[in-house]
């Protein structure tokens, strides 16, 4: 083990460019995290180009969507990775930039980090479908890497797993995020697909603390009205080394807070 956690940190930038004009470069070189995974980048490669490759002394690593503007992930790290993978093989969503995986290899080991970014099916119907057509594809393809590597997914999976995960809840029982259907996937990937939610497993009753996006609209940051829908989600020998996590609320960097989970673990 080594003598320092290892910090990873998820967030959600609505935009690197905003993210960034926000404090967020400053925050990072302040906080210091060995690896960072963000997701909605709105951005394609040559806006990054000489501005966001590197962050704050991290090595960024990225998968951009066709559509200009929309969704896009990568991961910043301070280690060198032995691969880096690109989409996970379903050219729809490949298309819209939803997952990067870095692989971090020894004669000892293999693992995993991933930075995704789920669809959001709150626009209607048709991204609804294709929300579910996503949880259908990526939850075998999950299945396939836990069964070879150690796998350690961040991210904005645009689900509440439980009533606690989400102030409103009685109201929000018909609406994309919090459907049956998109629970039932989530108690499934905790169970039978064998990956483990780190906050909870660190946290198991905390409500209001727990929030990680808040909706633009009405008061629902200024009152807490939030949802817990950025995740750590670990095979189970990686989710036993958490020591702490903690979701970060001085400041805004965009509609998600940062969530950081620090792991007794050395790449």
């Amino acid at each position: 083990m080594g003598k320092s956690l290892f910090r990873l940190t998820s967030l959600n930038l609505n935009g690197i460019r905003s993210a960034t004009a926000k404090g967020l470069e400053e925050w990072v070189a302040a906080t210091a995290p060995d690896c960072m995974g963000v997701q909605e980048l709105k951005a394609q490669a040559p806006d990054v180009a000489g501005k966001f490759e590197a962050l704050a002394g991290l090595q960024g690593y990225f998968h951009y969507a066709v559509k200009k503007g929309y969704s896009g992930v990568g991961l910043y790290t301070r280690h060198a990775p032995s691969d880096v993978v690109v989409g996970m093989g379903e050219p729809e969503f490949d298309d819209e930039g939803r997952c990067v995986e870095l692989r971090f290899d020894t004669p000892q080991r293999k693992f995993s980090l991933l930075s995704c970014y789920f669809p959001s099916g709150s626009s209607g119907d048709e991204r609804q479908a294709a929300k579910y057509r996503f949880l259908d594809r990526i939850y075998p393809w999950l299945a396939g890497l836990r069964a070879q590597r150690e796998v350690l997914l961040v991210g904005d999976v645009n689900i509440a797993h439980h009533e606690k995960d989400l102030k409103n809840w009685k109201g929000n029982l018909k609406n994309s995020g919090f459907l049956p259907e998109e629970r039932a996937w989530m108690t499934k990937l905790l169970t039978e697909g064998g990956l483990v939610d780190v906050y909870r497993r660190l946290h198991p009753d905390e409500s209001d603390a727990a929030y990680t996006w808040w909706s633009n609209r009405g008061q629902a940051w200024a009152k807490n009205v939030g949802w817990r829908i950025d995740y750590h989600l670990a095979t189970p020998a990686l989710a036993a080394t958490a020591r702490r996590a903690s979701v970060y609320k001085d400041q805004r960097f965009s509609d998600h807070a940062p969530l950081t989970v620090e792991y007794d673990f050395t790449l």
